[in-house]
């Protein structure tokens, strides 16, 4: 559970760099690909990148050692990271309400981490690796047409896309038994992980810079833990401890409605034009 916290303390940093930087890459034409090209340019969001590299290596331990479920809820929890560094580095005054969403994600992660038992111990069936990498090919898909979508649901669209992506990239740490080259080669998982974590960052780095940012982070946190929670409880054999089933549950809803509840987060805050602390409306 410690590098499961520390993954989200490292993704919830890199979330208010990225959106600031995203911010800045303008909106120039030339879809997803060119914005993600003109957002590389920016420091923020190549030192956003670094943490999320770091904050990968924490998840993909985390991911060997505990339940997905419980990884996934603490990776959601990176919202309340992102709204505590943005009260700090960015002079953000968070209300009470947000002050006590951050709490209770506390409190939800504090349930998982009791409740927890060691990850499962079934191995994944091919057909799963194969779901996997096309779920990821879909995935890639949306992100190279998601420039053309248009309305109300367009944030939470790309969002969705985007929290599966990260959610295919969870379920094919688990399904990854080999690190040999050869079999790395053959293993479907292996392509998922690369084509879902790349069609992420597209459809994540799209997410943050159009439409609204609540609604996309919202998308975001269900896609990447609901979906791969049932998949590890249901084809990996996750499971908790022996009678606390319960508290698993109730913790990781708790932990899941506090990120919501602070969705507003995926886009870094702006401040003041008169250097004052930048209020919540």
């Amino acid at each position: 559970m410690v590098c499961a916290l520390a993954a989200a303390v490292c993704f919830g940093t890199a979330t208010v760099l990225q959106a600031v930087a995203t911010r800045e890459a303008g909106t120039g034409g030339g879809g997803e690909a060119a914005l993600l090209l003109r957002a590389l340019r920016q420091w923020r969001y190549l030192a956003g990148l670094a943490l999320d590299g770091l904050g990968f290596l924490f998840q993909i331990a985390a991911l060997r050692s505990i339940p997905i479920y419980a990884v996934g809820a603490a990776l959601a929890s990176s919202l309340a990271v992102t709204a505590v560094v943005a009260a700090q580095l960015l002079r953000v005054r968070l209300s009470g309400t947000e002050w006590a969403a951050v709490g209770v994600v506390c409190a939800g992660l504090a349930m998982l981490g009791l409740a927890s038992g060691p990850e499962g111990d079934v191995a994944g069936s091919d057909a799963l690796k194969w779901a996997m990498l096309a779920t990821s090919v879909g995935m890639l898909v949306l992100a190279l047409l998601g420039g053309r979508l248009s309305g109300r649901l367009r944030a939470l669209v790309l969002g969705l896309g985007a929290g599966f992506g990260f959610g295919v990239v969870e379920v094919s740490v688990r399904l990854i038994d080999s690190l040999r080259p050869a079999d790395l080669l053959t293993n479907p998982a292996a392509y998922a992980l690369l084509i879902g974590g790349g069609a992420a960052f597209m459809l994540l780095t799209s997410a943050l810079q159009r439409g609204s940012v609540t609604t996309a982070t919202a998308g975001i946190v269900i896609g990447e833990t609901i979906g791969p929670a049932a998949v590890g409880v249901i084809w990996l054999g996750d499971r908790t401890r022996e009678g606390l089933t319960w508290l698993a549950a109730l913790g990781f809803a708790v932990a899941v409605a506090g990120a919501l509840a602070l969705a507003r987060f995926g886009e870094a805050p702006s401040t003041s034009d008169t250097g004052e602390p930048a209020t919540v409306s």
